[in-house]
């Protein structure tokens, strides 16, 4: 499948359509944001360059390879894509800060509990969400996500849902502290548009005077105070900053 004809949104739940994808585009693409945009906040989060971090979802950006130019000694890349991980194994077979997993998010087993400090998700759980069994399968990835973070390990979920649609998902199954930030969707058309999971209109505007990507967004339980502060339609990237808290004791 070429980009001159755009699947449907579902494909991009579905394993086939990467494996498709990425035999004929293997030019790198960053989905929704790069790394430089990105970097002061992960840097906030993500302070200490020893710190191990998962990115779920990778494809064959450069997004990792950046982050260990800035410095991040241990960079776990996992995609349910063969394609794209034996491609990306070859590519960085000489940069041991970099590693390539073949896996499906919704089962992370090969990792142990409390394996990471910190995991990104630039687009994965949207991508689920656009399959069969969305909410079944989102709800199992955010579980493993969950499972394999340290106690007070960030999940750092950049993507196009809102606060109504995306803390309820997050709150469901996982014991999470959740921090909101925004940036502005800059990037080009070639970027999945969930329509079902939120809409823009021409009247929307990200621009906030004097806000930082660092300066967090105030949040409701319902999510609903962000469209006060944003405005109605806002062209941005939500980034869900999500605090992994201790299960209480039965």
């Amino acid at each position: 499948m070429t980009m001159g004809t755009p699947p449907s949104s579902q494909a991009y739940g579905e394993p086939w359509y990467w494996d498709n994808r990425y035999a004929h585009e293997s030019a790198p693409f960053d989905w929704y944001q790069k790394y430089p945009a990105l970097a002061p906040l992960i840097h906030l989060y993500v302070p200490h360059r020893h710190q191990r971090v998962l990115v779920v979802g990778c494809g064959n950006s450069v997004f990792s390879e950046d982050m260990v130019n800035d410095g991040y000694e241990d960079v776990v890349n996992v995609d349910i894509s063969s394609v794209v991980i034996d491609a990306m194994q070859a590519k960085y077979s000489n940069r041991q800060q970099l590693k390539y997993i073949k896996l499906d998010v919704r089962d992370m087993s090969p990792f142990q509990g409390g394996s990471f400090d910190a995991v990104i998700d630039k687009g994965t759980l949207d991508s689920i969400l656009c399959g069969n069994n969305s909410r079944q399968n989102a709800a199992q990835m955010l579980d493993e996500v969950w499972r394999v973070l340290k106690d007070k390990g960030v999940y750092i979920l950049i993507t196009y849902g809102t606060p109504v649609y995306r803390l309820a998902l997050l709150k469901e199954s996982c014991t999470w502290s959740i921090k909101l930030h925004v940036i502005g969707d800059s990037l080009p058309s070639r970027n999945i548009h969930l329509a079902s999971q939120v809409k823009f209109g021409p009247e929307g505007s990200s621009e906030q005077p004097g806000r930082q990507l660092t300066d967090p967004i105030p949040l409701d339980e319902s999510g609903s105070l962000v469209e006060d502060v944003l405005g109605k339609n806002p062209d941005v990237h939500y980034i869900y900053v999500c605090t992994k808290e201790p299960k209480a004791k039965e």
